[in-house]
């Protein structure tokens, strides 16, 4: 028997194997999280995790049977991610990254979750909507946070990078969005007060405690989208000056949300059976690990 997904052909109904694959992947909590969802859901469904890199991506893809129905990607694989799917959303076109392939007998299916993730993490904060903001970091996630800003109605984005040309990138999507992107270093950041700062450096890197100082001063709500490292340098200055900080636990909730209403649905706009009782039992996932 088969099951068919909304404008991605068909699923085998013994399709019940999933996994997060990356890079290192051992910190990963998206095995907890997907089981205590898939209980509240009633699936019979196995998650678990396998640590690939890009080397090995096309052979371990390739080595999945019928038996399979999704994967949940981290880095360093949502390039090659983007390459191997058949098809892909808006999302993940306008990133370059998909965290999130849906098997099939048509081809693998990708879906970029991150970005859709920052806005309704942002949206338990109240913000649904943002002029301007600054995004810390010029890497992987900060393409997903432009995005999700374009998504939030900004038009004035800043991004604090160590090269300016790694924000080049950044300023042509932008410019596909109808956004300003501008570049300014560390040593410049604070310039202008912004409601909303998204923080997407890896947890450990290196910022002064000046730079970042200078950043918490005028930089409004924090979104740090760390979780393993907490907390970050940033958050330490979010703190001193008295302002919110978040840590990326509410994206990771909210993306992996998308993720399993697309392993049930094919969709990652149709919401779950239930969605509020599988929020709940997510949430109480993080808390438990938060307080280990």
């Amino acid at each position: 028997m088969v099951l068919r997904t909304p404008g991605f052909g068909v699923l085998t109904r013994q399709a019940t194997r999933l996994e997060v694959w990356g890079d290192p992947i051992s910190h990963s909590r998206s095995p907890q999280l997907h089981a205590a969802a898939y209980e509240v859901l009633g699936l019979d469904w196995a998650y678990g995790r396998r640590r690939v890199d890009e080397a090995s991506f096309a052979d371990e893809l390739a080595g999945l049977d019928e038996t399979w129905r999704g994967l949940s990607l981290t880095m360093p694989l949502k390039g090659v991610a983007f390459a191997a799917a058949a098809s892909r959303d808006r999302r993940a076109e306008l990133t370059g990254a998909v965290n999130t392939l849906l098997l099939g007998a048509d081809g693998p299916h990708g879906f970029n979750t991150d970005v859709g993730g920052i806005v309704r993490a942002l949206a338990d904060d109240g913000v649904t909507a943002v002029p301007r903001a600054r995004i810390v970091g010029a890497g992987a996630t900060a393409t997903s946070a432009v995005v999700a800003l374009g998504e939030l109605g900004a038009t004035d984005v800043e991004v604090i990078a160590r090269r300016p040309e790694a924000v080049e990138p950044l300023a042509s999507l932008g410019a596909r969005l109808g956004i300003e992107v501008t570049a300014a270093p560390f040593a410049a950041s604070g310039s202008h007060d912004v409601p909303l700062t998204i923080a997407t450096l890896p947890g450990d890197a290196a910022v002064t405690d000046a730079a970042a100082d200078a950043l918490a001063q005028t930089g409004g709500l924090l979104l740090d989208v760390v979780y393993g490292h907490w907390p970050t340098a940033l958050s330490g200055a979010w703190e001193r000056a008295g302002g919110t900080a978040r840590s990326g636990l509410g994206m990771l909730l909210h993306q992996a949300v998308l993720q399993i209403r697309i392993f049930r649905h094919g969709d990652p706009d149709t919401p779950l059976a239930a969605e509020n009782d599988v929020l709940g039992a997510m949430r109480r996932v993080l808390e438990a690990s938060a307080a280990a």
